[in-house]
């Protein structure tokens, strides 16, 4: 016998609200944590340490290899998908002139049986017509159709015989998406960037990773700081200094290469894990109940 208290009430027809909380059901929310979140030194497709790095203009960071990968990938399936649709529309150009040519023919044959005054021969003797030709309220043409539909109908309750639904091929679009921002991205808007390397004798010994610095300020980058770099000779910089430089020179601050304040491309980072970081970080998961079941069915996570 179950305890008769509210919570603990389980032997009722209904889930209470407890029972459907503790079961996980509605939107659960969690703020994702540092480890959960990519480091600004990290491709976007591998996540792992970057190797040759390649920018957008929308400042997404890839992996030489892992981005012409990609894009060769994206290329082939928007070759296939072509193909695919050309072979669509050569066959329902095909059917078309297939039906044009029935009905053709249909009205040359209705045109001489008019002509000769044939009476139309039925092959089914099951059905009563009388000497007009018409089967109760249905006309000829009507009742011709109803034979033609019930021949060639399929059992919709037969799995095996359940008609197929035409799959219609859409043109697809003939330009590459960048995997990270979908936006549309061409290979030769591609620029490498240059990260500047911490070579203190301090550094090396504390940690085997490569540490970061910006070549203006010596700070560390981490992802605490905002980056920015100049897609015409791909020096990474922290955002102070080159919005309090770069932007005011029109130069580059290692190379001393002319640049404009359009060259300058903030660079995309994971972010800290702190609510005051500015980048809303939250997983959410709705979860409803199974009907009969109790189990909770999960939709894919969504970062807002």
């Amino acid at each position: 016998m179950p305890q008769r208290h509210s919570k603990n009430n389980n032997d009722l027809a209904f889930f209470t609200y407890d029972e459907k909380r503790k079961l996980g059901y509605g939107t659960q929310k969690e703020r994702l944590g540092r480890d959960s979140i990519k480091p600004f030194d990290a491709c976007c497709l591998c996540l792992k340490p970057f190797i040759d790095p390649l920018c957008c203009q929308k400042g997404h960071v890839f992996c030489k290899e892992c981005i012409l990968e990609c894009l060769l990938s994206q290329k082939k399936d928007i070759q296939r998908k072509l193909e695919a649709h050309s072979a669509q529309q050569k066959q329902d150009k095909e059917e078309e002139e297939e039906r044009l040519m029935l009905q053709k023919a249909r009205e040359l044959d209705a045109f001489d049986q008019q002509n000769h005054g044939a009476v139309p021969q039925y092959s089914d003797k099951n059905y009563n017509r009388d000497k007009n030709g018409f089967h109760g309220a249905n006309s000829v043409k009507t009742t011709s159709f109803e034979e033609e539909a019930l021949r060639t109908m399929k059992a919709f309750w037969l799995p095996s015989a359940t008609p197929n639904a035409p799959v219609k091929v859409e043109a697809p679009s003939m330009s590459t998406i960048c995997p990270e921002g979908k936006e549309k991205l061409k290979l030769k808007s591609l620029f490498p960037v240059y990260f500047t390397e911490d070579t203190s004798e301090l550094k090396k010994s504390k940690s085997l990773d490569k540490n970061f610095i910006c070549p203006s300020c010596k700070v560390t980058l981490t992802n605490t700081v905002a980056l920015m770099a100049l897609n015409s000779c791909g020096h990474v910089f922290c955002k102070k200094c080159g919005e309090k430089f770069m932007a005011v020179d029109k130069v580059c601050l290692v190379c001393n290469k002319p640049c404009k304040e359009r060259n300058l491309v903030n660079l995309g980072k994971g972010g800290t894990g702190f609510a005051g970081h500015g980048d809303h970080l939250e997983a959410k998961d709705f979860k409803h109940l199974g009907s009969g079941s109790g189990l909770g069915l999960v939709r894919p996570a969504m970062k807002t």
